[in-house]
This record gives C-alpha cells, structure tokens and sequence, in this order.
C-alpha cells in the first residue's frame, strides 16, 4: 500500500484565526452524569425546511478540524462552493484547511501548488451579494435557490484513494462517521448498541471520481458502504458535473443549490494539519482524535456501523455481541475493587472469552512471506492452537466469500498477516481485553495504516519485523525500503507465538482498554 505525501506540512496555526478547530455546536448542551458516565442530552430534533424563496440563511459551522467540516447553509453555484455570511472571512478558518482542488496527489512540489484552493473552490460572499447573484428578478419574486435537504456527505477526493478497502472503509467512512456523530454529540446505549442517536446521511456525493472511482476490485466498498447506509444515495462526478452545468448560466438565470447540512472532507486539506500531516498520517485520525480531544465520540460511536455490516453478511447476535459482553463482564470485575475486592488481570478474562486466530495468508499475492518462513509459522501456529485448545483458521481471503470473510473476523480474537488489504477487515472485529493485531513488514519497512486503525479501535498492534516487535508508543519510522513489497518478506515464527501467548496470558496488556470501558455505561 502506497503512503500519501504529496504535501508538504505547513504551519497550521492553531493559536490563530488562520486555522481554528470548531468544536461541535452540540458540545455546549447540558450533559447527564449517569453512574459516572457522560451521557449525552437527547438529539434535537431535524430543523423545519428552510423556505429559501425569501431569503439567503447563512453558512455556519458546526465542526471543524484539518480536513473535517460540518456546515449548515452551504452554497453552491458553476462548481465553486460559498459561504455566505454576514460575519468576516476572518471568523471562518483558512481554506487551506477545509479544502483543495480536488486534483490527485503527487509527492512534488508541483503538485502541491496544483492542489492549494483558491476561491474558485471556496468563496465567501455576504447575504447581499448573495442577493445580488440569486435574488429575485422581479419585485416580490422568489430567490434563485434551489434547496438540496438533509444530510450530504461531500467527498472532495480523486479516485486515487478511494478504490481501495482500506482507504475508503476503514480511512473515509470510519473518520466520516467519527466526525459526524461527533459533530452531533451522538451517543451508542450499550443496551441497544445497532442505534445511534446521530442523524442518518442522506446522500454520498463523491465530487471527482466516477462511478467506478469509488470502487474496489473486491467489491467490498459497495458492499460495505450498501449494508452500513442502506437508504443512502450515491451521487459521482456526473452528477456533480449535472449540477455545475445547471448553474453555470450567469445574469437573470444565475441560480444555486443550498445544501442544507454537509460533511464536506478533503484528503489534502487533512494532510496540512498537525494530526494526519504529522503524527498518524491517516485522515481519519484527525477526525478521530479532534472529536475524542473535545469529548464528543463515546466508546461504542463505531458500533452500529460494525454491527450493521455484520448483520447483513447474516453474522447472529450472539457473535455480534461478543465484544459487549466481554466489557460488560470486565465492568463488573471493575466494580469488585469498591467492595475490596481484587480486580482480575487480562488472563483471567481470557478465560471467558474463546480465543480464535486468524492468519490472512497473503503466498498467492505480490507481497508475501518467504516460504519456507511460511510454512514454519504455520506449523507454529497449530502447534500453540492445539496445546491451548484454540481455534485456528489459516486463510486466503480472496478463495472466501465475503459473507465467510466477515463471519471469521467477527469471532477473531488474534488477527495476522504481512501488511496488506485483509487486515482492513479489523474495523469489523469485536474489541476486548486480547483482541490483537498482528502485521508482518519486511525489516525495515512500517506504515502507520492498520497499527493507528487498531489502536483507534481499542485493540493491540504489533509490528513484526522478522524477529523483532514494536508496539505503540514505542514505534520505527515510517519507511518503504526495497523488498517491503515483495516476496521474501521474513518472517521469525517464536516471536509471533511469543506475542500472541503473552498477549492471552496478560503479560502484554492492553491498558487503554481498561480506560476506555470506563466511559460505557451498563446498568447492572
């Protein structure tokens, strides 16, 4: 998988109006303390349609971080989009943030320049000039407005990394849905966890890439996309290029769309910012840690997007609540030390929980494990499986069906494989105490793809070079040396055993996750 760094990172100024992280608007409501929880207050309900004929609402924003914006009253009019508002441009933050040409990314200074916005991507006009460009020709006419309801996600990428699973899935839905029930304050009860209390999208548009752009050659994008959003309508560049051509006249029949709320993201945009351009390198990871800085994203806010997904690859309840039941038993041990009794290690809610790995296999494809390192590590891992009494699966992902493909994560426990595509399957595993990942790299080599998403989801992860680990903080340099891509990646099969052992033993605990529980709230 190829590393974006087509940006060079800028002072983002975060201490100056030239960059300002907004929190969400729902983040100034009262708040319920219930059983030292956070909860938050009920969602407000949708606000009543804006009748547009007669006035020009003004462009606020609801959220905003690097790459991330929430706005309400979103203009667009010949392919440029407006904030229209009566407040000065200083009030909002550098486009630079918000958004960028649209154009793929190279990693050259050239392309960096090609990609920098200007206001014919994004300008600011007040209700005036509004009026000037879209008010009524006659007296007493209606403004030339038409309104888009709901609620629109608008993705302002190429297709450069939008046909890949990993990117599209576990970078741009699972930051999409981050920010979003962020945005809103949402909360996830652990007693009906398939329910969010964030507002639904109404609409995907994907502004510069076609119908194909979004797609990934295993079809797991639209599979996946289909079964989280199934009432969701997806428009492609097509449409965007429809919409442009309508109101693209000027004079008595210049005309805008108003879209009502938006969740406008901008993969380029995020790099400039300190979080994606400088820490994680991942585009979720601003809106992720943004709405996880301002208190605004519960422990279960991902859950009914995995839940959903798993339930119509027709995985049972039972399986889909393993990760819940695991914490609910954990919650109550927590409870044991208030009443002066010892609170159990890791090993011991291992015992609880059925442990199961899965090896994605990756010898039939470009990048792989020598193969007779391979073959050893296979041996070792039925050698440990069988003397624990654990389940382990040995797969190539490509010979199952997708329906197989998800049924096996949901009950894996350790997930391992050389870095690649499988691994993105982890957003769909159960988070517990032992819940692992393992990914192999050839020595030297470390992306910060499925290590950020693991822990990002509560679980361990560990990079494997030969034989030797890292684990967060502790981590190497991002690097792709020669043979990171190809077929002799090594592979030194005790230290695997050695990790996933200890792993379930508790020897190598998962401290955050004992933290983050505390932030569920289970009525016992």
């Amino acid at each position: 998988m190829s590393e974006f760094g087509g940006d060079i990172i800028v002072n983002t100024h975060f201490n100056s109006p030239e960059h300002l992280d907004i929190p969400p608007a729902d983040a100034q409501r009262d708040l319920a303390v219930k059983n030292d929880t956070l909860i938050a207050s009920p969602h407000p309900p949708s606000p009543k349609t804006i009748d547009v004929a007669h006035s020009f609402p003004e462009t606020t924003i609801q959220a905003h971080t690097a790459g991330w914006t929430v706005f309400r009253n979103l203009y667009m009019a010949n392919g440029t989009l407006y904030v229209v508002s009566s407040l000065p441009r200083s009030s909002f933050p550098d486009i630079r943030f918000i958004t960028s040409t649209g154009l793929p990314a190279e990693n050259t200074p050239e392309s960096v320049a090609q990609r920098m916005p200007t206001s014919e991507n994004l300008d600011f006009i007040t209700p005036e000039q509004a009026s000037a460009r879209w008010g009524p020709i006659e007296p007493l006419g209606a403004n030339r407005v038409w309104s888009v309801e709901g609620n629109t996600f608008l993705v302002n990428d190429p297709s450069q990394f939008l046909d890949h699973y990993y990117h599209f899935c576990a970078e741009l839905l699972y930051g999409a849905w981050a920010f979003w029930s962020g945005a809103h304050n949402a909360y996830v009860d652990p007693l009906t966890p398939d329910v969010s209390t964030a507002p639904p999208f109404d609409r995907f548009i994907f502004a510069h890439t076609e119908a194909h752009g979004w797609r990934d050659r295993p079809g797991f994008n639209s599979y996946f996309l289909r079964a989280a959003f199934p009432s969701l309508t997806v428009e492609v560049q097509q449409d965007w290029e429809d919409r442009i051509a309508a109101t693209a006249a000027t004079g008595i029949h210049a005309r805008a769309w108003r879209f009502d709320t938006v969740l406008f993201t901008d993969r380029s945009a995020a790099f400039r910012g300190e979080v994606c351009g400088m820490q994680v390198h991942r585009t979720a990871g601003a809106a992720v840690h943004y709405m996880n800085k301002v208190g605004n994203l519960t422990k279960l806010w991902w859950e009914p997007v995995r839940r959903s997904v798993l339930r119509f690859a027709g995985v049972d309840e039972e399986t889909r609540d393993i990760g819940l039941r695991v914490e609910r038993n954990t919650m109550a041990r927590v409870k044991k030390p208030m009443d002066g009794l010892p609170l159990p290690g890791t090993h011991e809610l291992a015992k609880r929980q059925e442990v199961v790995v899965t090896y994605i296999s990756r010898q039939g494809a470009r990048r792989h494990l020598i193969d007779e390192d391979h073959a050893a590590l296979v041996n070792a891992l039925e050698e440990m499986c069988e003397a624990h009494g654990w389940e382990l699966n040995i797969v190539q992902a490509e010979r199952l069906s997708k329906e197989d493909q998800l049924a096996l994560v949901s009950r894996t426990t350790i997930l391992l494989g050389v870095h690649g595509n499988g691994l993105t399957h982890l957003i769909l595993m159960a988070p517990t105490p032992i819940s692992t990942v393992i990914e192999i790299f050839y020595p030297g080599g470390f992306a910060h793809d499925y290590e950020w998403t693991s822990r990002a989801m509560g679980m361990k992860h560990f990079a494997v070079q030969n034989d030797t680990y890292y684990t967060h903080p502790v981590l190497p340099w991002v690097a792709y040396p020669e043979g990171f891509q190809g077929t002799q990646i090594p592979a030194y099969a005790p230290t695997v055993i050695n990790i996933i052992e200890d792993r379930v033993a508790g020897k190598l605990p998962n401290s955050d996750f004992e933290e983050s529980i505390m932030r569920v709230n289970y009525d016992f």
